[in-house]
This record gives structure tokens, sequence and C-alpha cells, in this order.
């Protein structure tokens, strides 16, 4: 540890601390504001990381880091694999204004201090849901039954409890796309006759779990089941799935309204789910000793007509599936708005059970259409640093440019400058190192922003010109210049993503077996760690 210390104070940063697994462990339990940050690539980050770190990765630091810690005086620990990646994120952080830093000596120490690792992503979410499906001992039904009372043609309905997008990737059949926090303001339009079955699916089992428990507490008189495993357990059975399907709940009733208002009044009694008004909130919103997250539950579309300003869009489903990349500070305030009241009661009923302390509903529509700004941390290279789209043209005519991209690996394979190469940011060195170099160095990216805040990095790395793209490869694009999806050149690994069972290239019936049995050693695990203060409310 005082080679670190050591290490930090030469390259500047004597604004962070030290602090040892324990330390850590005792933050975590004591009430108190705090983030921790995972600053490794996601991928790597999934093999193996603090149960409650927010994965932010060095390389897209400026892009991501204010939304989820927007605070500048919240207590941070940044962590890495003791690579210098602390201390660079360090200087960002502190010239942004952020002052209260602190870093463990690399994530093995934790595990080299006795305490515990995870890997996969989202893991205190799945981790709820499997506690939860424990707890409440939730009702489930597999895929062979739900295929028999299909082809039985039996009084039931199928609910698609995942955003609009990921049921029209495959669903189940007859399947209605009802995403997770509308599911209460929605089913009893869906299902009118009690007699009717309810089951709840999503892609493996989160989802599905808190949608039907979520029905199930909420009183609707249906029997309600979660589709055990979801679309992989679905797969995995020989049953084949649909895709490109468009069903979608419809308006809901004055009558289906008026049983969701009931509904989560009860629910909101019971989970001491708190309302506050305007006033409130807006005294909330200066209080500059506290982190206030301010999220829009409903439909997305519903967004988009009028939020009020400065609400981020969290469908309330994502927000209890994905937690972690929404609110990245422990103990900060959230604020849920549903005019309803319906979709925002739910979700905060769960926020509750996770233990979210202070979390609370508005019911307000707003008038804003346009999301908050985005909140990029840094400055924008200096003019001599830019070049434009001509320019480049001019520079690639002539074969004296050399192309780096530093977006997404997915979206770089997707599409790219013609003859680009695909690095890392915060492994530029290493890539650089690859890359045949001729004529100037032109780093880009999807918008051009990332690029910008990486060139002065990379003037220090190599001995000729460096520029960043203006706009990006979205400028080139609406440029009239083509991009390609051919010619792909790695200077570096896809490490930047974790890929879904479904996504990856080897055997997906493996990886998708694979991961639910994650999944279901999850609760062990949580058990094992200690950190985790999920609340079971009692009938």
């Amino acid at each position: 540890m005082r080679m670190r210390a050591e290490a930090s104070a030469a390259a500047g940063n004597d604004v962070m601390q030290m602090v040892s697994p324990s330390d850590l462990k005792a933050m975590l339990a004591d009430g108190q504001e705090l983030a921790i940050v995972d600053l490794r690539e996601e991928l790597i980050f999934s093999q193996g990381h603090l149960l409650f770190a927010r994965s932010v990765p060095l390389s897209r630091l400026e892009l991501k880091f204010a939304r989820l810690v927007p605070r500048r005086g919240t207590r941070i620990v940044l962590c890495d694999d003791a690579d210098g990646l602390v201390e660079r994120a360090a200087d960002i952080l502190a010239r942004a204004g952020y002052t209260n830093l602190h870093t463990l000596d690399g994530v093995a120490a934790w595990a080299e201090g006795g305490f515990e690792l995870f890997s996969g992503v989202n893991v205190p979410s799945k981790a709820f849901g499997e506690f939860i499906e424990h707890a409440s001992a939730t009702p489930s039904i597999d895929a062979a039954e739900l295929e028999r009372l299909m082809r039985e043609r039996s009084d039931i309905v199928v609910l698609d409890s995942r955003p609009f997008d990921e049921y029209q990737r495959v669903s189940i059949p007859t399947a209605v796309n009802v995403p997770g926090a509308e599911l209460v303001l929605r089913v009893r339009d869906l299902a009118p006759s009690p007699q009717t079955t309810v089951v709840v699916n999503c892609a493996g089992r989160t989802r599905s779990i808190i949608g039907a428990q979520s029905l199930i507490n909420a009183g609707v008189p249906n029997k309600v089941v979660a589709l055990r495993n979801g679309t992989m357990g679905w797969t995995l059975a020989g049953f084949d799935c649909d895709s490109g399907k468009a069903r979608r709940a419809g308006d809901v009733s004055r009558e289906g309204l008026a049983w969701a208002k009931a509904a989560a009044e009860r629910v909101a009694r019971r989970f001491g789910v708190a309302r506050i008004d305007l006033a409130t909130l807006e005294r909330w919103r200066s209080d500059d000793a506290r982190t206030l997250y301010l999220f829009d539950v409903r439909d997305p579309r519903e967004y988009d007509a009028g939020h009020v300003a400065g609400a981020v869009s969290a469908p309330g489903g994502q927000l209890v599936q994905a937690t972690d990349q929404y609110a990245g500070t422990l103990g900060a305030r959230i604020v849920l708005i549903d005019p309803a009241e319906v979709r925002a009661v739910m979700t905060a009923s769960w926020l509750r059970q996770m233990g979210w302390r202070d979390v609370s509903v508005v019911a307000e529509a707003g008038r804003d259409t346009a999301p908050p700004p985005a909140q990029i941390l840094g400055d924008p290279p200096p003019a001599e640093l830019r070049i434009d789209c001509a320019g480049l043209a001019a520079l690639m005519a002539r074969n004296e440019a050399t192309v780096v991209d530093l977006s997404l690996s997915r979206d770089y394979l997707r599409a790219h400058i013609p003859g680009a190469w695909f690095a890392i940011r915060s492994r530029l060195k290493r890539a650089l190192a690859k890359i045949p170099l001729q004529g100037t160095l032109v780093l880009t990216c999807e918008d051009g922003v990332l690029a910008g805040r990486a060139a002065m990095e990379a003037r220090a790395l190599v001995d000729r010109p460096v520029r960043a793209l203006a706009g990006g490869n979205a400028a080139w694009l609406a440029g009239g210049h083509a991009l390609t999806a051919d010619d792909g050149r790695m200077a570096d690994e896809a490490v930047d993503a974790w890929l879904k069972p479904y996504e990856r290239p080897q055997d997906k019936a493996a990886a998708m077996r694979e991961y639910l049995s994650w999944e279901i050693d999850l609760p062990a695990r949580i058990a094992r760690d200690g950190s985790a203060n999920f609340i079971e409310f009692r009938p």
C-alpha cells in the first residue's frame, strides 16, 4: 500500500487517500453516502469485482462519471488492478472538482483481506431477485408446463416484462410486452377475468421474479407465476422463440387505472413508500450535502412527450434490474416520478426492499421534452488538435493518416471509417505499439467527444502530429463519407464489453446454462459477503 501511495503522490494526486479493505468494509456499513467506482474495462470488471462497485471504465470516464456520481463532495473509492488507472482517473476527477477521493490498493486486495469478489454484471439487482424468490416463495412454472398449457389452449396470458427492444429480439409465443413497472398498471385490462393465469417472463430470472411478485404484492386476484429461467429456459427446453413481434399493452382503461391506484396505495402503506410535493423536491435539489437522483419511471415514450425538468428516463423495471447503472452513490436520495403514481410506487417498493432507505414518489407530469444535457467532464481539445472531415479525407487520400477509433467495440465492428484501427482509450499505449503508424494520428469515436478528451494523452505517446476528428464517425457519415463493417483492425481485445449469453460466439446453450446457474448461486455468495442489506417485509 505504501508503494501505491508514493506513486499517487508522484502523479500529483495528493487529494487521494488510501483505504484498506477493512476501512472500506466499515464505510459500507456506516450509512453515509459512498460511491465505489471500478475503473477497469467492463469484461475485466465482470470477472471479479466488489459487490457494490459501479463499472465506470477509465476509457469512458468523462462521459459516464458525472451522471452516476453527480455531487462533487461525494465520498468516492476508486478501484483498479493496481495498474495506474486510479491515478489517471483521480487526476481527471480532481480537475473536475471532486474533492473526496480514496483508493483501494487493487481489487485483489479486497479478496486478500478475506472478502468476496463477484463475477457478472448488475450483481446487486440479480442477487436481489433471487433473494425475493426465496423470501416471498414466488411461484414459478417451467417451460414444459407452459408449453403444455398453451397447447391445451388453457386460459393464460404471458406478459413479457422486458423493454420493447429486448422483447422484439426474442419472445415467448403469444407474449405481450408489458415492461416491469407497467405490470400492475395494466394487468386488469390484460387479464380481466380472475380465472386467467398470468405468466410473467424475461430473458432469464430477475425480471420474471420481480414482475410476478409485483402482481402478487399488488393483490391481483389471478394465479400469477414467473416463467422459470425466461426465454433462455424456453430455448433450452427445445421450444422455438418468436422474434420481431410488436404486441404491446394498449391504453389503460378507467377501471384498470382505478384498480391499479388502489393496489398501489396498499403497496405504499405496506412498504413505507413516501410521497413528496414539488416544493420538497426543489428544496432537495438545492441541498449540496446530499446526492439526489430524479428518475422518471414511465415508458420512454411518455417521458419523451413531457417530463419534469432534470429528470432522467429510468423505466421502473430496468431501474430495479440494473440499479447500479443508474445510481452510483449508495445512501443517496432517490425521487421517482409518475403522474399516475402506480409505477413509481411499485418501483419504490422494490428499491426500499433492496436497501435504499431514502426513496420518495412525486406525482407530476412536467413539460420538458428534451433529456437533461449530458454532463461531460474535462475540456474539448484546443483548435490545433482538431481536424474536420474534409481535412481527414484529404490526408487519407494521400496515405498520410492513421485513424484510431476509440468507440465501443460493438459500435466499431458495426461501422467504422475504412482503414481505422480499434483501440481502447485506457489501453491506448499498448494498442499504438501494434499499429504501423504513418502520417498524422487521427483519433475518432462515435461522436468525437471521447476522441477529443484523449488527444492530449495520445500526443504524449507518439512522435508525430495528433488530431481528433471533430464530430467523430457521426460527422464523417453525415458529411457523405462511407463507414464500413469490413476490414476490422483490432489493435486490442474487445475487453470493453461483457456479452450476454445469447450474444456470445461460443456454444450459446452452454453459456445460457452457465449464466442461469450463476444467478441461482448468488444468494449464498451474498450471504458470505455480508454487505447487502436486503429487507424482508412480512405479509
